[in-house]
């Protein structure tokens, strides 16, 4: 037993692998993306989380949406993601390779593909086992606001 952990066989329970070519497209879905499963309870017994990979093709958006009470975090790994989120779709940001993006729960939101020559991938992780994908039908406002992560360390881009 090493710390508090419990004895256990960890051969058979302990870190496991889940190839890219083994996800599991058995998830719900939102119009315009592809979900595919990678880490859950029915594939390696997570208790706590939920993580896979989305791919939106090139010029292509989902559905408008959220996700119930589950908090969601996106890490884009290549293309540009354009977010949209509130009641009418009002407000946008854009993310790029490396970026992280964390959607609240409730949050009505659209992710949208910005390139018009190459897929958007991404990896999602979710705090939850539920497959909550609730579709909305909104009408999006005609221009967005662009918002902007601005804090102490992160300064307005236009100033």
């Amino acid at each position: 037993m090493t710390g508090n952990a419990p004895s256990s066989d960890w051969r058979d329970q302990g870190v496991r692998i889940v190839h890219g070519s083994d996800l599991d497209t058995n998830t719900p879905q939102t119009p315009g993306m592809s979900r595919a499963a990678a880490i859950n309870f029915a594939r390696v017994g997570a208790q706590k989380l939920w993580a896979g990979t989305v791919t939106i093709h090139p010029d292509a958006k989902t559905g408008a949406h959220h996700h119930g009470s589950l908090e969601s975090v996106i890490y884009v790994v290549k293309g540009k993601a354009r977010m949209r989120w509130g009641e009418r779709l009002q407000y946008v940001a854009e993310a790029g390779p490396g970026d992280f993006i964390y959607v609240p729960p409730y949050v009505p939101h659209q992710e949208i593909n910005a390139s018009a020559d190459e897929p958007l991938e991404c990896v999602l992780v979710r705090s939850d086992q539920e497959p909550v994908v609730v579709n909305l039908d909104i009408e999006p406002v005609e221009t967005p606001e662009e918002v902007f992560w601005v804090d102490d360390i992160h300064p307005h881009p236009e100033r």
